[in-house]
């Protein structure tokens, strides 16, 4: 199905959604505490924390809930941080190494402690599983994997992390490929379109308002400021939007801020008994790689396999085609094996990686832009605009202080500077 449609594409997830629940467009005119502008992670996040503060609060969403990456994603929950090095310059230069330090180790953990907490209190089922390997693909990969998984026990998580040697990985999955990596039983996977849904679930049960099919056309900014849709208006005291890459709003203040890169995603056919021999532990896996491969077995027993990024902005090729080479590498005893669903994915990208969270009023605030690791940080930036918006600015107050890159040219363009990057990094790959 089309990108351009309003309805989910044919993925693996929209085939085996819980939930076939229709929200309404909105029609006429509401008024509530606050508005939020996007039904993906960010925007269920934070409207949920919300409406458990007590406020009351109308989500818009211009097509279906988890319509976007949110639900579309490879569904690992991990301490992935693709912009930790560009936070730690920044910070340190503020508040000092130890600061910076701890910032980053809060972004790396405390998504994986909302997402269970969330999962548990409202009884979302998603196919909730523990279990990562972050794996090394060259043997040179390890000297980083080493000063990790040494971070990770001297901070206390001794008791949830394991240095995997070459030689042990294939208790974990049945490759040739991998020279070793980190195991975390902190890390989660899970069906990313089924946790939104539950979560828009949990959002209407405490009277949440929920749009979909509702395109904002404008934010007309003021005291009380106002959401302008073909049906009708939405008057809140503040206002978040969390559209991500998909929106074309404030585009005066948000343009050349964040560009899209298109990720492919497959999920074979049923493995049967085959999916407990490749992957044993059933953990979630991604490599070591700048560009890198990301798989699992879906609770059906898929195996789920995603990877590249395509920056021209338009819909992906033949996505089967392309990553077929690399489950066949990954996992010889599959070559020819049917592959049942393909689709994109547009990530968020931003020329630094450091997420951007800010304000475009006193009363209209954003965030967006977690490069291809919004999962888990979504949910943090939920909570940290959810206390922002009700008075408790410490965390966002640092976001806010994090300097970006602004490309002062189109979105062509600047898509353009991304590919070059991506390039520099795929060449550095080759001597690492």
């Amino acid at each position: 199905m089309s990108d351009m449609s309003t309805e989910r594409i044919d993925s693996y997830y929209n085939a085996t959604a819980n939930s076939a629940t229709r929200y309404p467009k909105l029609e006429g005119e509401i008024h509530v505490d606050v508005a939020v502008i996007g039904g993906g992670f960010t925007g269920l996040a934070t409207a949920l924390e919300l409406a458990e503060q007590g406020k009351r609060v109308a989500l818009v969403e211009a097509k279906r809930i988890g319509w976007g990456q949110s639900g579309r994603n490879g569904g690992q929950v991990t301490g992935s941080l693709s912009g930790d090095g560009a936070i730690h310059r920044q910070l340190a230069r503020q508040s000092g190494v130890q600061a910076a330090e701890d910032f980053i180790w809060y972004l790396r953990w405390r998504g994986q402690d909302i997402i269970r907490a969330r999962i548990e209190k409202y009884g979302i089922a998603c196919d909730l599983k523990s279990g990562h390997l972050h794996a090394a693909y060259k043997p040179g990969h390890m000297d980083a994997m080493l000063a990790n998984y040494e971070d990770m026990v001297r901070r206390g998580m001794g008791d949830m992390v394991e240095l995997v040697e070459a030689q042990d990985i294939a208790g974990f999955i049945d490759t040739p490929l991998y020279h070793g990596g980190i195991y975390n039983k902190n890390n989660l996977h899970l069906h990313p379109l089924n946790l939104c849904l539950g979560e828009a679930q949990a959002l209407a049960s405490l009277g949440g308002l929920i749009f979909e099919q509702s395109p904002v056309l404008e934010i007309i900014h003021g005291a009380r400021p106002v959401l302008r849709l073909e049906g009708g208006r939405v008057h809140a005291d503040q206002i978040l939007l969390a559209g991500d890459v998909s929106h074309k709003l404030e585009r005066r203040k948000l343009s050349g801020m964040i560009f899209p890169a298109a990720g492919g995603i497959v999920a074979t056919a049923p493995l049967g008994e085959l999916a407990q021999q490749l992957i044993p532990r059933e953990v979630a896996v991604y490599d070591s790689r700048f560009v890198l491969d990301y798989f699992r077995m879906t609770a059906d027993g898929r195996l789920l396999f995603g990877g590249g990024a395509n920056y021209s902005g338009k819909a992906s090729r033949d996505i089967a085609a392309e990553l077929r080479p690399c489950i066949e590498r990954t996992f010889p005893q599959l070559r020819g094996v049917e592959i049942d669903f393909q689709w994109s994915c547009d990530m968020g990208i931003v020329f630094n990686r450091i997420p951007q969270l800010g304000k475009l009023a006193p009363n209209v605030w954003y965030a967006q832009g977690y490069s291809g690791h919004g999962l888990a940080t979504s949910h943090i930036v939920g909570e940290v605009m959810a206390k922002a918006i009700g008075g408790t600015m410490d965390k966002f107050d640092v976001f806010q202080r994090f300097s970006h890159v602004r490309a002062p040219v189109g979105d062509w363009m600047g898509r353009q500077i991304l590919a070059l990057g991506m390039w520099y990094f795929l060449m550095l790959e080759r001597l690492r």
